[in-house]
């Protein structure tokens, strides 16, 4: 099964400005690809790049993608490690980029054996319950935001934070205040703090019952998180720190974390996710199934990859709800609440309407 052409597109979401710590998001900067088979098998994938995360851009993704593609035409599409190896050995980082190209593989790969990606997997049907996160604003603002998705029956609250520790101490005592005891809060820094910052809002914020911290510091900051764990009330969660498993390897044998999150655009997909999972599950941390700004396309894939692995125990699965203005989604994961639902089709089970397609700079390789 040869691959014959690839369809490029930049994949642009207009949505509602998103802050963290890092800096503002004002659209999706997003990545669409269709690999084309010679047996007639397409596979879809995308990539949403957060370059204040993974110094990648849509600029950047949509440059490497027409290389990766010209790279792998009318080679074959099934032999997975081949393809992803030549993309590793072209360019090195670049993960963002990547990932869609994996994706799309994967799609192939699952269509091809005519089941679902979990199933290709090698997972199973569980439920899956994603929390819903709150960009950093005012206290008062966030406050009154985490109220009505309480009302709306949110049962996991995610706050953005990493800002002066006093404000950041002050959002979370207000959101506890109003939201009661019943909902969990998580909280993610956003390489936002410095050490002495992080013991400092950590310490005070054990009182507001915190299911865990993400990456509170800057990865360059790693050989600090050991100290920062034994000090830090709540459990700590590496995210910027964790890209490959080898990455993954390091920060576990210095005890550096309680938990890992699983990005695809951190990862380069799902073939070094899995590997990622593997030596999480073998240390015995727990992952969480994160993401940038996609769409439900990839979404989806994220959540297929969750079902498909039980150490995957926490789901940050909501970046089509982070201030969307469009969903041009055909088929994929639907919403059930907070809870994500799955149909059985063959492979990712979503696209992207081509009419919303037609409007995006494009190309075909």
């Amino acid at each position: 099964m040869l691959i014959t052409h690839i369809e490029i597109y930049k994949y642009t979401i207009p949505m509602v400005p998103f802050t963290i710590a890092t800096g503002t998001m004002e659209f999706a900067q997003n990545l669409f690809i269709r690999i084309h088979t010679s047996e007639g098998i397409t596979g879809v994938g995308e990539c949403s790049a957060f370059p204040m995360i993974a110094g990648e851009t849509q600029a950047t993704c949509f440059a490497m993608a027409k290389d990766f593609a010209a790279l792998w035409k009318n080679k074959p599409a099934n032999a997975i490690e081949d393809r992803l190896n030549e993309l590793d050995l072209f360019t090195a980082g670049n993960y963002t980029a990547k990932s869609a190209f994996d994706l799309a593989l994967y799609d192939i790969a699952a269509k091809a054996a005519n089941q679902p990606l979990y199933q290709y997997l090698g997972g199973q049907r569980k439920p899956i319950e994603s929390d819903l996160t709150i960009g950093i604003d005012t206290p008062e603002k966030m406050t009154a935001t985490a109220v009505t998705f309480k009302e709306k029956g949110v049962n996991i609250i995610k706050v953005k934070l990493g800002k002066k520790p006093a404000d950041d101490i002050e959002r979370i005592r207000q959101i506890r205040q109003a939201i009661g005891n019943d909902i969990k809060l998580r909280i993610d820094a956003n390489q936002g703090w410095t050490y002495d910052d992080a013991v400092t809002a950590l310490t005070a914020l054990g009182q507001y019952d915190i299911e865990f911290c993400e990456q509170p510091m800057r990865k360059w900051n790693d050989e600090l998180l050991p100290g920062l764990c034994k000090l830090s009330p709540i459990p700590l969660m590496a995210d910027e720190s964790v890209f490959t498993h080898h990455d993954a390897e390091r920060i576990i044998r210095n005890k550096a974390c309680a938990f890992i999150n699983i990005k695809f655009a951190k990862s380069g997909g799902i073939h070094e996710a899995l590997l990622i999972n593997e030596v999480a599950e073998k240390n015995r941390i727990a992952c969480m199934m994160g993401g940038m700004l996609e769409s439900r396309l990839a979404l989806t894939a994220k959540v297929h990859f969750a079902m498909a692995k039980d150490n995957i125990k926490f789901y940050d699965l909501d970046t089509c709800l982070l201030g969307h203005l469009a969903d041009p989604v055909v088929g994929g994961v639907s919403y059930s609440g907070m809870h994500l639902q799955l149909s059985d089709a063959p492979g990712i089970g979503a696209d992207v309407d081509d009419a919303y397609l037609e409007k995006l700079e494009q190309i075909i390789i």
